[in-house]
């Protein structure tokens, strides 16, 4: 049965793909090689900083030091942090909040898997006052492998039943919203049921590849979603 929904953060909660790509970008000129926005769709979206920076790296024929790739990360939060103190309002989806409450009025529990730095989705999260609705966050600097591996979800899981043992929860029991292959991938190899938002990739895209496409968060139907996994 359904206990728990488990969102991803960026494309999910907050728009702010295109200024993570801009710093990713930033950090590319900087080592003096030029960006290329189909090298960040396939080795960045969905997926950690670590992992998109060392993948793209790599491709390029750049090989860096842990030492290193930790600095490049460093200089990315920071940046991230910046960019976002210049924003008049916080790109949160529409529709979100409202989701949020019915979630919790249905009685289901809250949790946030994403490739993001747990620092990073905290600020986020409290500067947007709705960090009380999440009783589970997972980053990307808290596991070994990035999206699509499952390990992010599966720690999710653990995480829930060590906050309350008569939860008993299990993959099976929990929805998860994603925006991209990679994390709808990491979702399914976890064993959970996966709502395809179309805010990165279009409708039809999200259809073909999760168990449910939608293009705002309002059009998910919980109780369908409930009887379903019933």
């Amino acid at each position: 049965m359904l206990k728990v929904i488990l969102f991803d953060f960026n494309g999910v909660i907050i728009n702010d793909e295109a200024i993570h790509q801009e710093l990713i970008n930033e950090i590319l000129l900087a080592e003096n090689l030029r960006p290329d926005a189909s090298e960040y769709q396939q080795f960045c979206l969905g997926r950690s900083d670590r992992a998109c920076l060392q993948d793209i790296l790599s491709y390029r024929g750049r090989f860096v030091s842990p030492e290193y790739l930790e600095k490049l990360i460093k200089q990315k939060t920071q940046a991230y942090r910046q960019r976002i103190e210049t924003l008049e309002t916080l790109p949160i989806y529409p529709g979100l909040e409202e989701f949020l409450i019915q979630i919790q009025e249905r009685g289901l529990q809250i949790g946030l898997v994403t490739g993001s730095l747990v620092s990073e989705v905290k600020y986020i999260l409290e500067k947007a006052a709705i960090a009380d609705y999440f009783k589970v966050i997972v980053g990307g600097d808290e596991i070994k492998g990035s999206k699509p591996q499952p390990d992010g979800y599966l720690l999710a899981v653990e995480r829930f039943n060590r906050l309350d043992f008569n939860l008993q929860l299990r993959p099976s029991d929990c929805l998860v919203i994603e925006d991209t292959p990679a994390g709808i991938e990491a979702a399914k190899r976890a064993g959970m049921q996966v709502v395809g938002i179309a805010n990165t990739y279009p409708f039809h895209f999200m259809q073909r590849l999760s168990n449910w496409a939608i293009d705002y968060l309002w059009e998910l139907e919980l109780e369908r979603v409930e009887q379903v996994l019933a």
